[in-house]
């Protein structure tokens, strides 16, 4: 054999072996820290290691990638979270070096899993106006931050809309018309990527559901009604909320991951270093909240972040964003009483000293590889692959590149995976299967 034979061989084998370089997906680990501004007018002060620290610049320091930032429409009964509080946040968020996500919620008032309130202004505006308000609105935000340098990074379109947005406590109780839900969305997202298209930023946008188990039928319907054009899929996970275990989110966010073209993260979690109060306004997160083997202390709290952070990582996920660690209670009224109703679960104790929870975000955290499963084509129209990796999902379609049908993702190192392929979806079960080990770097394992 010759030396010019033997060289292509060898590098042949070598294009086998080695994954192709991929970037690894943006990965984000940050706070919804909304509540900051108002803590500061209210006199809250925030302490690390005996000294004054701003929050946003904290976290940044702490190992914070990301500041999450809420606006509502018209809150007539707050300064707070209208969009010059948010021009306030954002800069701050800037000046820490932090990204931005922005919250729409699309209501005057709080949107979550149970409400979704239409704004006063939009109330009595039929379908198609509304979508036009709500179009204006995202777009007419986005484009006065950016002219103000305050462009944020990501766009969340709707805040845990598990049901139907710009609608009625009455209506919340009704089956989603997704006609009408798909056409809302839509006109958001498209507000976005229209004021992106003019923006040296393009926002990713992202669609938000609180608790893991709705959020698989929520994107089945979503996507059955035209809802396509996302970048990022968030979820709110509490254990007080939620009747999935954390074992079980991970299963629902490796499902996520493979279904769609979306890196998926917890947006919205907590958990309480004590169960005690500061003030008598009642706390949200109480011993309800709580998971075994992670209790209501500053070591508990830190424990499930990392735990959380971990799993997310290990089952596909991009990050974790903690809400709010900044509540504070002080001397300020809100609706609930005075003080605050989440200062238990804050990432600052009673007298504003920063707990050791806030350690999760720089955590040893094991991070997955990318695996390309590979199989030669031989002029088939499609092939289809199956295997434990995917979670149930059912058979994934492969993609032909370079005369071979490759599936690509990312799995934790030491993992055992095993994969078939076919031609036919509904075949794949019948196909021989094999198993392989991940490697610690990327790596392609042959399904020949």
């Amino acid at each position: 054999m010759s030396n010019a034979r033997t060289s292509l061989i060898a590098l042949s084998l070598a294009a086998l072996l080695a994954a192709p370089a991929h970037a690894a997906p943006q990965t984000y680990l940050g706070v919804d820290i909304s509540y900051a501004n108002e803590m500061e007018d209210c006199g809250a002060v925030y302490r690390a290691g005996g000294k004054t620290v701003e929050p946003y610049a904290f976290f940044k320091s702490a190992g914070a990638n990301v500041a999450r930032i809420r606006v509502w429409n018209d809150p007539d009964w707050t300064p707070y979270s209208n969009l010059k509080d948010v021009k306030r946040s954002i800069a701050k968020a800037r000046k820490a070096g932090l990204q931005v996500l922005l919250d729409f919620h699309y209501s005057d008032d709080w949107a979550d899993g149970d409400k979704q309130i239409a704004p006063k202004a939009w109330a009595e505006l039929s379908t198609p106006d509304q979508a036009k308000a709500l179009y204006a609105f995202t777009h007419d935000t986005l484009a006065q931050l950016d002219r103000e340098g305050l462009m944020p990074d990501l766009v969340q379109v709707g805040n845990e809309t598990n049901g139907e947005i710009v609608s009625s406590l009455a209506r919340a109780k009704e089956p989603i018309d997704w006609t009408r839900n798909a056409l809302l969305f839509n006109a958001g997202i498209k507000a976005v990527r229209d004021a992106g298209a003019a923006s040296k930023i393009k926002p990713r946008v992202m669609l938000h559901i609180a608790q893991p188990e709705n959020v698989e039928p929520w994107f089945a319907a979503a996507e059955k009604a035209g809802v396509t054009d996302f970048d990022l899929i968030g979820v709110s996970y509490y254990s007080k909320w939620s009747k999935r275990s954390m074992a079980q989110l991970g299963e629902t966010i490796n499902r996520l991951r493979h279904l769609y073209s979306a890196d998926v993260l917890v947006v919205e979690t907590a958990y309480p270093f004590t169960n005690d109060g500061a003030d008598s306004s009642p706390n949200l997160l109480g011993a309800d909240s709580l998971i075994a083997g992670y209790p209501a202390t500053p070591a508990g709290q830190k424990k499930y972040l990392t735990d959380l952070t971990q799993l997310v990582y290990a089952n596909g996920g991009v990050g974790v964003v903690y809400w709010e660690p900044a509540w504070l209670s002080t001397k300020c009224k809100t609706r609930w009483g005075t003080g605050s109703n989440w200062e238990n679960a804050a990432l600052f104790d009673f007298k504003g000293q920063a707990l050791e929870g806030v350690q999760w975000l720089t955590a040893p955290y094991v991070m997955p590889v990318d695996v390309t499963f590979r199989v030669a084509a031989h002029g088939e129209a499609a092939r289809f692959i199956d295997g434990d990796f995917l979670g149930g999902v059912g058979p994934r379609p492969m993609t032909l590149e370079n005369g071979a049908w490759t599936y690509r993702t990312r799995l934790m190192p030491g993992a055992s995976v095993t994969a078939a392929t076919a031609t036919d979806a509904a075949a794949v079960g019948d196909a021989p299967a094999k198993t392989a080990t991940v490697g610690k770097g990327a790596s392609v394992i042959p399904l020949e």
